[in-house]
C-alpha cells in the first residue's frame, strides 16, 4: 500500500535531520494518512479511501466528498478517486 493521500496526492517528501552538532542525514516525512470511509449523497453509499488529515479538512470545508470531486483535478486522484468521480459525473449529466 502506497504512502499517497488518494485525493489530493501528497506523498513522502525528504529533508535532512540536524543534530546539534549540525550533522545531517536523510530522512523522510510521511503524509498523515488515515483510512476513512466518506459518504456520497449522489450515489447513496460510502467508499473506504486512504486520505490525508489535511485532505479530510478540504473535504469538510467544500461540503463533502461530491463536492471536493468534482473540483478536484484529475491528475491528483487516484484510480479508485477517478472511478468515483466518473460515477459521479455519470448521475449528475443523468439528472
Amino acid at each position: 500500500m502506497s504512502r499517497r493521500c488518494e485525493l489530493t496526492g501528497k506523498g513522502p517528501m525528504t529533508g535532512n535531520n540536524v543534530s546539534h552538532a549540525n550533522n545531517k542525514t536523510r530522512r523522510r516525512f510521511l503524509p498523515n494518512l488515515q483510512d476513512v470511509s466518506l459518504q456520497s449523497e449522489a450515489l447513496g453509499r460510502s467508499f473506504k479511501l486512504r486520505v490525508s488529515s489535511a485532505a479530510l479538512r478540504s473535504v469538510d470545508h467544500r461540503g463533502g466528498l461530491d463536492a471536493f470531486l468534482a473540483r478536484a483535478k484529475d491528475e491528483e486522484l487516484s484510480g479508485n478517486a477517478l472511478k468515483i468521480k466518473r460515477e459521479l459525473s455519470k448521475v449528475e449529466s443523468a439528472a
